[in-house]
């Protein structure tokens, strides 16, 4: 059944629409789970305190799991697309069933660690003592639906590495809206409060994993049967290139309360304009987001064809894009700030640093946007080290750095033209680093050929 076994790449389609096809879905897909994480966390604001709390202190963790999760999708798509390129179906559909098979295995540990060290972990994070009971409640509901989301989103990874975004971007849109709907559900009419919220998440992934499976196992993406697959050779490529995959986010976690003690500095009205400009930045950038998933399939199967031309194409059509997008979004926040900042707070004080952040930081956002692509691009490129030494410049060089002479030298004012300053380099630096790990994957080829 060649058919099924090999995807069917809409090659002969200019790239801007390839590039489209591949990306509408995952931005949708983006733009739910975004609001979901929205509505739950609304939900659970009506609760009380300790119910915040305990989420409070439960976000470190979760951080770690989702950094295993992405590093291992991340490595997933690289590899798999490539072989895909090369033209090794078979093997491609072998790795599949190994992704899942050490996705689930790894995931289980950390969340069986993270279970049984929970008391170190929240005497470490300075948890008041009220807090334990309400975290030996919750976790291991929790520990669940993130072992359940680890899981759907190695399927979705599978998905993408074979060319495949419609698929996870339905999916995240229907997971996302079940949960939505299942929350007051189980928070408020089963009273389950907390633990009601993990547990509507469980079901949530659970359908989804039910319906996206089967798709997977059908369509030839995954085996079981690894005869003539090297596993432990495979296992290491996955690792070379999860573990710095992973690495690097975890770095935006450390950077971002690095940023916030610096901004804590300026008094709780800089703070709460920090934490709503960051906010509108998000789904300000959330068409970038879509693209680092959409774009790394198609470079790992042109790199697997050795057609590096187009995937210089690809890079240059999506930087173009990103630029001038971002500029369009920034001249609408610049004109939206009044009535933006109107609409986000009630404390002048807040609304007039909030302005200076929409005046100031969304002019870097293009930038920071290709620094983001580049990233996902050299990690495509099996260049995951490079990939981590952007990750790495960009906040902890570029970033970090202005940040804190902005503030000393300008006030708040200062600290957004820092920030804005920071991008702006951090995209720069970022393009370098791809453009001389372009001409190093250009001379390996060359040498092959």
């Amino acid at each position: 059944m060649p058919s099924k076994l090999q995807p069917q790449p809409s090659s002969e389609l200019p790239l801007g629409r390839q590039l489209f096809d591949m990306t509408w879905p995952m931005l949708f897909g983006v733009l739910s789970l975004m609001s979901f994480q929205l509505v739950d966390s609304a939900f659970i604001g009506q609760l009380g305190v300790l119910p915040l709390a305990a989420q409070g202190f439960t976000l470190p963790m979760q951080m770690v799991i989702i950094g295993l999760q992405v590093g291992l999708g991340i490595a997933t798509t690289s590899l798999i697309s490539r072989v895909l390129g090369s033209g090794d179906y078979q093997r491609a559909k072998q790795l599949g069933g190994l992704v899942v098979i050490t996705g689930a295995a790894s995931v289980l540990l950390i969340c069986l660690s993270i279970w049984f060290a929970r008391g170190g972990v929240l005497q470490l994070l300075s948890a008041p003592e009220d807090v334990y009971s309400v975290i030996d409640g919750y976790w291991p509901v929790w520990l669940a639906s993130s072992w359940c989301g680890a899981m759907l989103y190695f399927a979705y990874s599978l998905c993408r590495a074979n060319g495949n975004t419609m698929l996870p971007g339905i999916m995240m849109v229907v997971t996302s809206l079940l949960n939505m709907a299942l929350d007051p559900l189980f928070i408020f009419t089963f009273d389950m409060g907390l633990v009601g919220a993990a547990w509507a998440t469980v079901v949530a992934f659970t359908v989804g994993m039910i319906a996206v499976y089967p798709k997977v196992i059908q369509r030839h993406w995954l085996s079981f049967d690894w005869k003539g697959l090297d596993i432990w050779a495979s296992v290491k490529e996955l690792v070379n290139i999860m573990a710095p995959a992973m690495l690097s986010q975890l770095l935006p976690p450390v950077s971002s309360m690095l940023a916030t003690k610096l901004v804590a500095g300026f008094g709780a009205a800089t703070v709460a304009a920090w934490a709503l400009g960051s906010r509108l930045e998000f789904f300000s950038i959330v068409i970038i987001l879509a693209l680092t998933m959409s774009m790394p399939p198609m470079v790992g199967r042109w790199l697997g064809k050795g057609e590096l031309d187009k995937i210089k194409s690809l890079v240059s059509l999506a930087v173009k894009f990103v630029l001038v997008w971002q500029l369009v979004i920034a001249v609408l926040l610049f004109i939206s700030i009044s009535p933006l900042t109107s609409l986000l707070t009630s404390e002048a004080e807040v609304g007039h640093i909030l302005a200076l952040h929409l005046t100031w930081v969304p002019l870097s956002l293009g930038p920071l946007g290709i620094c983001m692509l580049m990233v996902s691009v050299c990690n495509a490129l099996t260049m995951p080290m490079r990939a981590l030494v952007i990750s790495a410049l960009r906040l902890f060089v570029c970033f970090l750095p202005l940040l804190w002479i902005g503030a000393n030298y300008g006030g708040v004012e200062g600290l957004f033209l820092g920030a804005m300053l920071g991008n702006l380099m951090a995209g720069a630096v970022a393009w370098g680093c791809y453009q001389r790990g372009m001409r190093a994957v250009e001379a390996k080829f060359a040498v092959r050929c």
